[in-house]
């Protein structure tokens, strides 16, 4: 089954010009291949403020997404030092 990538407006705008561009080759890559794929096998499900997402581990990256039907919400990409606090802005009010 594939998954349809849905990228919120600030990753191409904000996250990616940020990252080198061998990482970002390999989070594309990991993305097609891992989360496009297979999203509950290889992401981890996150707890607390983000329960409902998943991370994705690159290197010293993480994609955070959520599966939503066929499509995959691909919400923050960024360093491990600082995407957990980052990604709490772009969270969608309740």
């Amino acid at each position: 089954m594939g998954f349809t990538p849905v990228y919120h407006p600030d990753v191409k705008k904000c996250d990616l010009p940020n990252i080198p561009r061998n990482m970002r080759d390999r989070i594309k890559s990991a993305i097609e291949k891992r989360i496009l794929v297979d999203p509950d096998l290889y992401g981890e499900p996150l707890r607390r403020g983000l329960r409902g997402y998943r991370k994705l581990r690159v290197g010293d990256y993480r994609v955070i997404y959520r599966v939503e039907g066929e499509f995959v919400v691909i919400l923050k990409i960024g360093h491990r030092k600082e995407v957990y606090q980052t990604v709490i802005r772009r969270l969608p009010e309740k």
